[in-house]
């Protein structure tokens, strides 16, 4: 694992300092960026694909106001979302606000559990999100709409590229049609891809809390799901629904905290069965989050255990290191 202490990687010149906070969902990140922008002066950088768009506050567990106010956040709640949203989209948009935020000596802190954003953001790529073959891609996606295709098309990408499989649901159609996109175009893989990239785009500390007590986890899920429908998540899916937002963008349907209520709404689910589908949905993701960051061997990355007794002052004694070393210019 690479870390602060490694010489080659201490980066000069790049734009910074700048601290992540990464890892699965329920696991205490949006907390400890609080915590850790209120102790060093910083402001918080959302890294999340759902919690970008306005009006889906419940399913995508954005912060909540009093949180928001605490400390200023970017890049929550502030996308349409009839639209959809990119990755070269939030790149862009985040360069923006940590270019802000240093230029007022602050402290960007940027917090999320979407691993493409984050390493987009942090680290160049050897390929273009936007690019492509569109003839490969749109013969993909007709294969997709076809009965079964969907989980056809994620089988054929197991057997190509089983570590970038793990990594997505097989109705994230888009990710798994880039994924053998990238395999067709350039006769590699996406992990074999992303094994070529590692530039550092920012002087970045990234801390990825993992939960290795699945157990201690998955209370965390049912607890946390349990208060999002008591919040009101039916209502707010049903508004969203009929406003024609996930027609509008077919993403924000399949977000999890959105398409296991729609079995409800539709009347093929019952209140008990769609909380237990949002539970399961959540727990296959959290592990594929645990997936994701763990397996970001290039990243200047530092793992703390989210059952860590104060997985705060773990923190801060990385962040303390790394920021000294800053200003000793080493």
């Amino acid at each position: 694992m690479i870390t602060t202490a490694d010489p080659e990687r201490r980066a000069q010149g790049l734009p910074g300092p700048l601290i992540a906070i990464a890892g699965p969902t329920a696991s205490g990140k949006s907390a400890l960026a609080i915590r850790l922008a209120l102790k060093y002066g910083g402001e918080i950088v959302g890294c999340d694909s759902m919690q970008i768009y306005r009006e889906m506050d419940i399913g995508t567990a954005k912060p909540t106001a009093e949180e928001m106010a605490a400390v200023p956040h970017h890049l929550v709640g502030f996308a349409d979302p009839s639209v959809p949203y990119s990755c070269a989209d939030y790149v862009a948009d985040a360069d923006r606000a940590v270019t802000d935020i240093l230029g007022r000596g602050r402290l960007p802190v940027v917090c999320g559990g979407t691993g493409l954003y984050l390493e987009t953001l942090l680290y160049s790529r050897p390929f273009s999100e936007s690019g492509g073959r569109t003839d490969i891609r749109d013969r993909l996606t007709a294969e997709a709409e076809a009965e079964g295709g969907k989980h056809a098309l994620w089988e054929r990408l197991k057997q190509i590229d089983p570590a970038s499989a793990e990594a997505v649901h097989e109705n994230n159609v888009r990710r798994v049609i880039r994924a053998l996109e990238l395999y067709y175009t350039t006769g590699k893989t996406k992990t074999e891809l992303e094994k070529n990239s590692g530039e550092p785009r920012y002087d970045a500390l990234c801390i990825a809390l993992h939960t290795p007590d699945r157990s201690i986890q998955n209370a965390r899920i049912e607890k946390r799901a349990a208060a999002m429908l008591r919040s009101g998540l039916i209502e707010e899916t049903r508004r969203l629904r009929d406003a024609g937002i996930f027609e509008k963008n077919t993403t924000a349907a399949q977000a999890i905290g959105y398409k296991e209520i729609l079995g409800y709404l539709d009347g093929t689910e019952t209140p008990a069965r769609a909380e237990e589908r949002l539970c399961i949905a959540t727990r296959q993701y959290a592990k594929r989050q645990d997936t994701w960051f763990g397996g970001r061997r290039y990243m200047n990355i530092i793992d703390i255990t989210a059952e860590n007794p104060d997985p705060f002052e773990a923190a801060c004694g990385r962040i303390d290191m790394f920021l000294e070393s800053r200003k000793a210019g080493c």
